[in-house]
């Protein structure tokens, strides 16, 4: 068992996140000694470790929350996982496309800024227009 300062060090996630996480129940109710005191499992550990890989995989605390009663039973639950990781890879394909624009616009901006004596192309396309 380990207190909520050492699974806080250990796994980077910051005491009032931990408290968080099983405020919204993300964690199921976390043991606690006599005084108050939270004492974290292997389990609850394990699950941390879920929720910290699914967040860096984009995964919002709601899908993680799905992706949580999934893996208690994974056989069943596999078409609804491939249906979500399926939507989050949309989305994934969707960002990458338009920071492709910005970095194409980027490069375009530097090069005129290169070329232009007078003026900051990179300024002026900031600018609002519409204004």
């Amino acid at each position: 068992m380990h207190q909520i300062g050492e699974v806080s060090k250990r796994l980077s996630i910051s005491i009032d996140t931990l408290r968080y996480y099983e405020k919204i129940a993300l964690l199921p109710p976390i043991h606690r000694k006599s005084s108050g005191l939270r004492l974290y499992g292997k389990k609850d550990v394990s699950r941390l470790k879920f929720i910290k890989r699914s967040q860096r995989m984009g995964f919002s605390l709601d899908e993680i929350k799905k992706l949580l009663n999934f893996r208690e039973g994974p056989q069943k639950a596999k078409p609804e996982v491939r249906k979500l990781a399926g939507q989050k890879l949309i989305e994934i394909e969707s960002r990458l496309s338009d920071l492709e624009k910005l970095r194409n616009e980027f490069r375009l901006l530097i090069n005129l800024c290169t070329e232009d004596t007078k003026n900051c192309p990179i300024l002026d396309a900031m600018e609002d227009k519409d204004v």
